[in-house]
């Protein structure tokens, strides 16, 4: 049966990635509330222009009769909470308990579990906002989420720096909140983000979905129950629900994102009370993520220059090779279980430009579900899509399935479905600048099943990947024997190929742990009328 979610009652930025949907700009202030009753003036004031996830009318299409719209907004704007922000808000003890452990100690108290203090510690790596201080005024309590529409010029519609400045301004009033700076960027006040732009014929500027490593960013996000219109949502399920055994996809369980829904175990998981408070909220881990870069092109041109030997194959297709042999995916998102060779790829590059010169619908939408729709089943040993790759970590889709062999048998991807995370984010700065990388939002019901799992287990370890100590090639922390294995097609008689020496490509720059509240529950934080009996 199909779920039926009150969008009305959700924050916006749960079901939608904001940067898709016409808002490459955005930015992110924290608070510090030192006096409750102030900080409840400055959330209720706030409240009225909290975006939900009522749905705009399409640019493309009327609404649908009885559809329910709400106008799109210039910007987006959101709320979230850390367990001490709900604290200082007053939110009764005995509401908080219920908080999972996780969220209570927060990201820099778990940042070993994180694996986070490498190459050195987070109170020398991190922005100054973000780091552990002795100084309790110096905590963060609110996170304010700002998303903007774009200007022909590049730059963002002014309505985002007028909102900041009422945001900044309500909190000067107020006598009790403050808005905290140590952001390395442009303004130490607060974090902006871009998507990276490409300049139009006419000479305006228009959004491309690629970040500072060049690879084509968030493909094959997690569609679950309720999430988009059942008839969107039965193309969207393919590649990106829960596979099945009989492979078949269906969407995933509400409850693995949103909280007071059953969840993939068909089990509400425990809550704080009542339990209205929990109910359609979610959690969010803040990752502020640097790209080295320079250390990336470095890295990549010295060994695609070894690949090329090895593999006797031209320069520029060995490093195009390489890129997508890290990441699972060539560099426009074609993954590369579709198209296991730089020959295949073209052709797949080739058919697309085709497709769109004849304007062939069908033809388009084929190619565009080849690049979610796609298993593990026929690359067990990692031929085509190495087992290390960032891609296999990130979304194992049917490769822990222990019946994989077994045709007959197949359990589908239930071991990797409650692992998976809401992404949300852009990039910041200049690839140029000294400041450059991309602020992921990890969005899930569950920070330690979740995000936790995923960050730890398989992003820096390789037992899941047959790959012993061996971390992600991309995000993984490496040290100076950090390797990676491309494994060689048994028919090419070639020999494995070794990436030895990688440099540490990413790095974390700061982050927490945020609670999401419905607006039912804003509305409880925000007039003081939380009661947990």
């Amino acid at each position: 049966m199909t779920v039926a979610l009150d969008l009305a009652d959700i924050q916006g930025n749960i079901l939608s990635a904001y940067g898709r949907l016409g808002f490459p700009k955005g930015r992110f202030l924290v608070l510090h509330v030192h006096d409750a009753k102030a900080g409840r003036s400055v959330i209720e004031n706030l409240r009225p222009r909290v975006t939900t996830a009522v749905r705009w009318p399409s640019r493309h299409e009327p609404p649908a009769q009885g559809q329910v719209t709400q106008l799109r907004p210039e910007v987006t704007l959101n709320i979230a909470f850390t367990f001490h922000g709900l604290i200082a808000m007053g939110v009764p003890i005995r509401t908080l308990r219920g908080m999972p452990d996780e969220f209570i100690d927060g990201m820099p108290a778990r940042a070993d579990i994180l694996c986070d203090n490498f190459p050195d510690d987070i109170s020398t790596t991190w922005d100054p906002v973000w780091c552990p201080s002795s100084d309790s005024a110096r905590r963060i309590h609110v996170l304010i989420s700002l998303n903007a529409q774009m200007q022909p010029d590049g730059t963002a519609v002014a309505q985002l720096d007028e909102l900041t400045r009422q945001i900044i301004g309500l909190c000067a009033a107020s006598g009790g909140v403050s808005v905290l700076e140590g952001h390395r960027g442009a303004d130490p006040r607060w974090q902006d983000l871009s998507a990276l732009l490409q300049q139009q014929k006419d000479g305006s500027y228009a959004p491309i979905p690629v970040e500072h490593f060049g690879f084509v960013d968030a493909i094959g996000d997690p569609v679950f129950e309720g999430q988009m219109p059942p008839a969107r949502a039965a193309t969207a399920m393919i590649g990106q629900g829960a596979l099945m055994p009989d492979q078949s996809w269906r969407p995933l369980a509400t409850g693995e994102f949103l909280l007071g829904h059953p969840d993939e175990a068909q089990e509400i998981a425990g809550a704080a009370m009542p339990l209205d408070f929990s109910y359609n909220g979610t959690f969010i881990a803040y990752r502020k993520l640097h790209q080295n870069i320079a250390a990336f092109r470095t890295f990549l041109t010295g060994t695609a220059t070894r690949f090329a030997a090895v593999m006797g194959m031209p320069l520029d297709e060995a490093q195009a090779t390489l890129m997508a042999k890290i990441a699972g995916r060539w560099g426009d998102g074609v993954p590369l279980v579709v198209a296991p060779t730089f020959a295949d790829w073209m052709t797949f590059r080739e058919r697309r430009v085709v497709a769109v010169q004849t304007k062939d619908a069908a033809a388009q939408a084929v190619l565009d579900r080849a690049m979610v729709d796609f298993t593990f089943a026929d690359d067990p040993l990692g031929a085509k899509c190495p087992l290390g790759s960032h891609l296999r970590r990130a979304n194992t889709r049917d490769m822990l399935d222990p019946t994989l062999s077994d045709v007959r048998e197949r359990g589908g991807s239930v071991l990797n479905n409650r692992r998976r995370i809401l992404r949300r984010g852009l990039p910041y700065g200049a690839a140029e600048a000294e400041e450059h990388g991309i602020v992921m939002l990890a969005t899930c019901a569950s920070l330690f099943r979740q995000f936790e799992f995923v960050q730890q287990q398989w992003m820096q370890y390789g037992l899941d990947f047959n790959a012993g100590n061996d971390t992600c090639p991309i995000i993984g922390n490496h040290d100076d024997e950090a390797k990676f294995v491309i494994p060689a097609d048994p028919a090419s008689g070639k020999p494995p190929f070794i990436c030895d020496r990688i440099p540490q490509l990413v790095e974390t720059r700061g982050g927490d742990y945020f609670f999401v509240p419905s607006m039912t529950a804003l509305r409880q934080i925000s007039t003081g009328t939380v009661d947990p009996t």
